[in-house]
């Protein structure tokens, strides 16, 4: 079957679709690659690979493909569940032949839920969706694909799930798909050299952070490597395929979980003479983290969450504050940049302890954060507990446009309040003087990083007169006087 593989338009420039861990339109215009449509891709020669966000194509425009294919399979996310399926009934009206498979967490939490919103979506398939959906479209039928639900005689049947794939040196390279599927200089994020491109080199993630989404709904805990071989024989292809292309980012849930695999990894890869940079949990240590930058690594995203140490442990993030400073004094001392990652809201979250992660992360001083607003998805363990406590509310996560709202609230810290301490966490953080100097200088002597940072700073100013908006009409909502809903942002 010919077959599309669809990042949809969920929101006009969202980028919290099938290529994102965090499903919201991001502050700063960022788009990660749809890794996960292009391992099937690579299995079907016919196929194409349409990621709509980067390449600027509109809903109409995805809906008039329709006729030329006659498999849809379309990554979904929570908050653009909605859209998708309105884009999937219209594609169907367009062509009542095309076959349609939904993917992604949404599905997999609520497979039945799914497929009762419409009869558009014929089947769902749980989890890893690679063999399933290249076996269907060579013939296979649906009673015999493991992890896929359907219907049949007025019934919904959830068939057994497919086990974790193990064998990761089988699958295709992406970085073929992409070559023939996507424009790469449309990809771009703030705090990567531009353009890069992203590939995986594990699957799933041992961590048990409660919050985290991929792990619980779609990769797994089971941690799963491809060869270090294998590794290096895709990054040489990538560096003949795309010579302009000025970094290649490992997107790998967690890169360097394991000290002795990223030590013989390095090793296969310092002779092939390229910048990358990678996902780094703090428990990393200094001769791992030697062995990475001297194979070319640049720069880390470390997911710091919170400088407090009872949440930490809440959510089960296997890690210390002392061990996150350690980790960060090695890294500076080393030459590795750090992107930080921090969350607003988490469980056991009060105005002390946002306090004290502001004061932690300016500690850490990392040459750029990102700070989010905690967002329950269902099937994650920290949806589980919101519900079971009363502290989830009836509000929408996103707005129209994909942007994140909170939708959560404790004792003491309403929604408004929780969008306020984001912003105030980033104008605390970035407008001291010596963060205005890293920006600034990068702009005085780099014309390309000067037009990047004017383009971000419209973007981010933008945002930021709309979370003020927000915050002043929660605070209006309090006395019995709720205006109409306006834009909140997420973190990036």
């Amino acid at each position: 079957m010919r077959t599309l593989f669809l990042n949809p338009p969920s929101f006009e420039g969202f980028d919290g679709g099938a290529s994102s861990r965090w499903p919201a339109t991001r502050e700063i215009e960022s788009y990660w690659y749809p890794v996960w449509l292009c391992y099937p891709a690579g299995m079907l020669p016919d196929s194409k690979v349409v990621d709509a966000p980067p390449h600027k194509i509109s809903i109409e425009q995805t809906v008039a493909m329709a006729k030329d294919f006659e498999l849809l399979v379309l990554f979904t996310s929570t908050p653009g569940f909605h859209v998708d399926v309105k884009m999937a009934e219209m594609m169907k009206d367009s062509n009542p032949k095309l076959k349609v498979a939904f993917v992604g967490p949404p599905v997999t939490v609520e497979p039945e839920k799914s497929l009762r919103t419409s009869p558009a979506i014929d089947f769902v398939v749980r989890r890893e969706f690679d063999y399933q959906i290249a076996d269907y479209a060579k013939g296979k039928p649906l009673e015999e694909l493991a992890g896929v639900s359907f219907r049949k005689n007025g019934h919904i049947v959830n068939n057994p799930e497919r086990p974790a794939i193990e064998d990761l040196d089988e699958l295709p390279w992406v970085t073929k798909v992409y070559q023939r599927d996507l424009d790469v200089r449309r990809y771009n994020v703030p705090f990567l050299l531009n353009p890069y491109i992203s590939l995986y080199t594990s699957r799933g993630c041992p961590a048990m952070c409660t919050f985290c989404l991929w792990p619980q709904t779609h990769s797994g805990h089971r941690w799963r490597l491809r060869s270090a071989d294998d590794i290096a024989r895709e990054v040489a292809y990538a560096k003949e395929a795309f010579p302009y292309v000025k970094e290649i980012f490992f997107d790998d849930d967690t890169f360097n979980y394991q000290k002795a695999r990223t030590i013989e990894l390095c090793k296969k890869l310092k002779p092939l003479n390229f910048t990358w940079s990678c996902t780094s949990r703090v428990t990393t240590d200094y001769e791992t983290l030697k062995a990475m930058k001297e194979a070319g690594c640049r720069l880390l995203i470390v997911g710091y969450e919170s400088g407090e140490q009872q949440i930490l442990k809440n959510i089960k993030k296997g890690a210390t504050v002392d061990m996150a400073i350690r980790f960060t004094d090695n890294c500076k001392k080393l030459g590795l940049v750090v992107h930080g990652d921090f969350i607003i809201g988490l469980p056991g979250e009060t105005r002390e302890s946002i306090r004290k992660t502001i004061d932690f992360a300016k500690r850490l001083d990392t040459e750029t954060i990102q700070v989010s607003i905690a967002h329950p998805y269902p099937g994650t363990e920290f949806y589980d507990y919101v519900k079971n406590n009363g502290l989830i509310t009836i509000d929408a996560m996103t707005d129209d446009t994909g942007h994140q709202l909170p939708n959560i609230t404790y004792p003491g810290l309403d929604r408004g309040e929780l969008v306020d301490w984001v912003e105030r966490f980033y104008g605390e953080y970035y407008f001291r003087p010596r963060v205005v100097w890293r920006v600034v200088r990068k702009a005085i002597f780099d014309s390309s990083e000067r037009k990047r940072l004017s383009k971000e700073a419209r973007e981010y100013l933008a945002l930021r007169s709309k979370r003020k908006k927000f915050v002043a009409s929660e605070r209006k909502a309090t006395e019995g006087q709720r205006p109409a809903p306006v834009t909140a942002g997420s973190g990036d």
